[in-house]
């Protein structure tokens, strides 16, 4: 079992930054690939970013790149979002996820490919 805590959300106007961070428990030694992804109200759940268990390897949405940065602290399983130029079509709730049974091949973009998930960080963007 890993445990996902995510923290860093909240409402912010347009042009503003934003980090998020996610730290996972649980497997004391693993690093696992890590990943964001957010839901919009009344929308799925969509992908924003990924990072290799390595930290050398990183993958975002066309939504996002540009203006979103991932990154880890690969010692504590670690995974950081940095949002700039945030837009009010980037509010959502953000989840992180990460691979522990392996995933597939990357870059890791779909839902199904994540074996657990946090409880989610509300971020608000105003006009």
């Amino acid at each position: 079992q890993v445990q996902l805590v995510e923290a860093g959300g909240g409402s912010v106007q347009a042009g503003d930054s934003l980090r998020l961070s996610c730290t996972a428990s649980g497997r004391p030694g693993g690093r696992f690939t890590m990943g964001w992804f957010r839901q919009a109200p009344g929308k799925g759940r969509e992908f924003v970013a990924a990072i290799f268990w390595t930290g050398d390897q990183m993958h975002y949405s066309d939504s996002v790149k540009g203006r979103f940065t991932i990154s880890r602290n690969g010692a504590e399983n670690t995974v950081f979002l940095q949002m700039n130029s945030l837009k009010p079509e980037d509010t959502a709730v953000y989840y992180c996820g990460v691979v522990v049974w392996g995933g597939g091949s990357w870059p890791l973009t779909r839902e199904n490919q994540y074996d657990y998930w946090g409880q989610g960080t509300q971020v608000t963007v105003s006009s």
